[in-house]
């Protein structure tokens, strides 16, 4: 057999393995400190990537992740994951969604295993997103809605992972336990309207949003201030609500046809469910 036909059944073989199974997460964090020069205004949503450095996509951007292992549970791998490849280890992370097109490891032309990916999302603080190592050239914080835009795109289909999520998030803005995963326990209405304003990427009116939250049950005002500012300090509030996960009621995209690619989110809009009218190379990546 000559070499081109050994080449030829290596690709063959590769393509008829059974799908290899990986894990993948969409870290999302307002605005680290360090892109505050880059955010160009107020809080912006922000996601840490890691470069690939080998075949396929050298060099492009993608999500952080990696392989299972046989004896783990899929969050245990994505929080092992995470730690290894990017040092952070968010106290809120669940599972979004599996994303298994027929070709989305790799260009179709290679041949490539397939490869399935669950993914998971997380929401983290400030002090949380801090703690991404700023040593490793290769793992880095990009804004959510823009990231590839620059560089070619985003390795494999991390782009439209990433989109898939945003839209998730904002049709989850009516859970005020948002703002407890951004922000923490205590905020001000200030902040808790940076947030919305981060995920819709648009401004709101203060005064009728700060009427909105005022009326939301599971938000209480304290008897604390925010200190240091040059006028009247804003009092503190604080959510009151469970503190499980928010995403237990959503439903799935739609199913797709046998053999094609996963679908992409719908596109986002100012009358969404996000609509807050009602306040409402050690570094690693996968498919």
């Amino acid at each position: 057999m000559g070499a081109h036909s050994v080449v030829g059944a290596n690709v063959s073989e590769r393509a008829q393995l059974p799908p290899s199974l990986a894990i993948s997460t969409v870290i999302f964090a307002l605005t680290p400190e360090s892109a505050r020069g880059e955010s160009g205004g107020g809080p912006t949503l922000w996601i840490p990537l890691v470069r690939r450095v080998k075949e396929p996509f050298r060099g492009r951007w993608a999500l952080p992740g990696g392989p299972l292992a046989p004896t783990e549970s899929l969050e245990d791998a994505a929080r092992r994951n995470l730690r290894q490849t990017t040092g952070l280890e968010p106290e809120y992370l669940e599972q979004l969604y599996a994303f298994g097109g027929l070709n989305r490891s790799s260009r179709p032309e290679r041949g490539s295993q397939r490869v399935v990916s669950i993914v998971y999302w997380a929401l983290v603080r400030p002090t949380e997103a801090e703690l991404l190592g700023e040593e490793d050239e290769n793992v880095a914080w990009h804004r959510a809605d823009t990231a590839g835009e620059q560089d070619g795109g985003l390795a494999f289909d991390h782009r439209e992972i990433v989109d898939y999520a945003l839209w998730r998030l904002r049709s989850k803005l009516e859970y005020a336990q948002i703002a407890y995963h951004f922000l923490g326990e205590k905020f001000t209405l200030a902040q808790l309207r940076e947030v919305y304003e981060a995920v819709l990427g648009r401004p709101l009116d203060p005064a009728n949003f700060r009427r909105q939250l005022k009326g939301m049950a599971q938000i209480e005002p304290t008897d604390e201030v925010l200190e240091g500012g040059r006028h009247r300090p804003p009092r503190l509030y604080r959510y009151t609500g469970a503190r499980g996960r928010i995403d237990a009621t959503t439903a799935p995209p739609p199913r797709q046809a046998a053999g094609e690619a996963d679908p992409p989110p719908p596109a986002p809009s100012s009358t969404s469910p996000a609509s807050p009218t009602a306040p409402a190379a050690s570094t690693r990546s996968t498919p």
